[in-house]
C-alpha cells in the first residue's frame, strides 16, 4: 500500500471549554476519496481547516508526503503549519462559501488564483483551458461570478481550488443548498476530478451520495472518530437491522407504523413514515414477513410494492445518534 498522502496525528482544537474536535488520528491515502460525516457542530468543518493549516490545534500535527520523493523514512513528512507554503501547492480547498471574486469573470478569477501560485503564463494559460472544459464552464467564462447560477458558482469555486493541479483537493459540503440534478452534476464531476488521481477529502450532510461516492467514510461523533471503514464495513460494525420498505394504498404509514410496532414489539425495532412508503427496521425480516401482510390486509391496504434492502448510511447514522440519546 503506497504511504500516506496525509497524516493527522492526535490532533485535538477547544475553543475555550467547548472542546470540537479531540485526539484525531487519520491518514489520507493516495487517490482516495475520503468522506466525513457527522451531525451538525460536530467538528467537520473544524476538522478540514485543520489539516490545511487554517486553524492551529492545542495539539498534535498534520503531515504532508512532500511529493516525488520514497517514503524510507518519517522525516520526508513535513507539517502544514511549519511549512505551508511547500503545502500550498499540494493542496487544493474549496469551502462552503464560494471564495471568488464576483466583480470578476469565470476567466478572471481563475487567472488571479492561478497567479497566486506562481504559475508560468503558459502552465496558467493551459490549466484554465482545461478546468473550463473539466468544469462545463467554456461557454461561461465571459460571465461575472454575481451573474452564475448555484451549480455554476460551485463548479467555479472548485476550478479555482484545482488552478495549480493540486494532489489533493478538500470540499467542505461540496453540494450544500443544490437541487437534487445539480447535486448529482457536482458528484459527478468530483468522481472525474478522482479518476485523474487527485486524492479528494469531502464532508457532507447527502449521506446516501457519500455511501455510493467514497472508499472510506470517517464518522465524527461529539469531536472523536467513532469509526472510518467503506460503507459496507460500518454497516456490518453498526446495524444489525434490514429493512422493509413497503408502499400501500391508501397508506395511512403511521397508523401502520405504530400497529406493526406494538404488534411485533421484539421483531420490529423502530418504524420510519417515509410519504411516500413504509420502512419498518427488522433483525429478522424472513420470520415475520408473512404477519406483516397479515396485518396489513386486516387494515383494508392495498400492497403496492414490497422489498428487503440492507440498511442505508442514513439509517446506520440515525441509529448512532439515537444511541447517544
Amino acid at each position: 500500500m503506497d504511504d500516506p498522502l496525509l497524516k493527522i496525528e492526535n490532533v485535538s482544537k477547544s475553543y475555550g471549554r467547548r472542546i470540537i474536535i479531540k485526539d484525531i488520528t487519520l491518514d489520507v491515502r493516495p487517490g482516495e476519496i475520503l468522506g466525513i460525516i457527522g451531525a451538525s457542530g460536530t467538528g467537520k468543518t473544524t476538522l478540514l481547516n485543520t489539516m490545511i493549516g487554517f486553524i492551529r490545534p492545542e495539539a498534535g500535527d498534520v503531515k504532508f508526503k512532500r511529493q516525488n520523493l520514497i517514503a524510507t523514512e518519517n522525516s520526508i513528512y513535513k507539517s502544514v503549519y511549519k511549512a505551508p507554503t511547500a503545502f500550498k501547492n499540494i493542496y487544493g480547498f474549496a469551502a462552503q462559501v464560494p471564495s471568488f471574486y464576483e466583480k470578476l469573470t469565470v476567466r478572471e478569477n481563475l487567472e488571479y488564483f492561478g497567479e497566486l501560485y506562481n504559475l508560468s503564463r503558459e502552465t496558467l494559460q493551459a490549466n484554465i483551458n482545461t478546468l473550463l472544459k473539466l468544469m462545463d464552464l467554456e461557454n461561461s467564462k465571459k460571465i461575472l461570478g454575481k451573474n452564475l447560477s448555484g451549480g455554476m458558482e460551485r463548479r467555479l469555486d472548485i476550478a479555482c481550488a484545482l488552478i495549480h493541479n493540486p494532489h489533493l483537493l478538500i470540499l467542505d459540503e461540496p453540494t450544500a443548498d443544490l437541487d437534487p440534478v445539480l447535486r448529482n452534476n457536482i458528484w459527478k464531476l468530483i468522481e472525474k476530478i478522482n479518476s485523474k488521481g487527485t486524492t479528494i477529502i469531502l464532508s457532507s450532510h447527502h449521506l446516501n451520495e457519500i455511501e455510493t461516492l467514497c472508499s472510506r467514510i470517517v464518522i465524527l461523533q461529539d469531536g472523536e472518530i467513532k469509526a472510518i471503514g467503506s460503507a459496507e464495513e460500518l454497516k456490518a460494525q453498526f446495524t444489525k437491522d434490514q429493512e422493509i420498505r413497503i408502499e400501500t394504498y391508501p397508506g395511512d404509514y403511521e397508523k401502520l407504523g405504530k400497529k406493526m410496532l406494538k404488534k411485533f414489539k421484539n421483531k420490529i425495532t423502530r418504524y420510519e413514515n417515509k410519504g411516500n412508503e413504509l420502512l419498518l427496521l427488522s433483525p429478522s425480516p424472513q420470520e415475520i414477513l408473512n404477519d406483516v401482510m397479515k396485518e396489513i390486509e386486516k387494515e383494508k391496504e392495498r400492497v403496492m410494492s414490497l422489498r428487503l434492502e440492507k440498511p442505508s448510511l442514513d439509517q446506520l447514522f440515525i441509529s448512532l445518534n439515537q444511541e447517544k440519546r
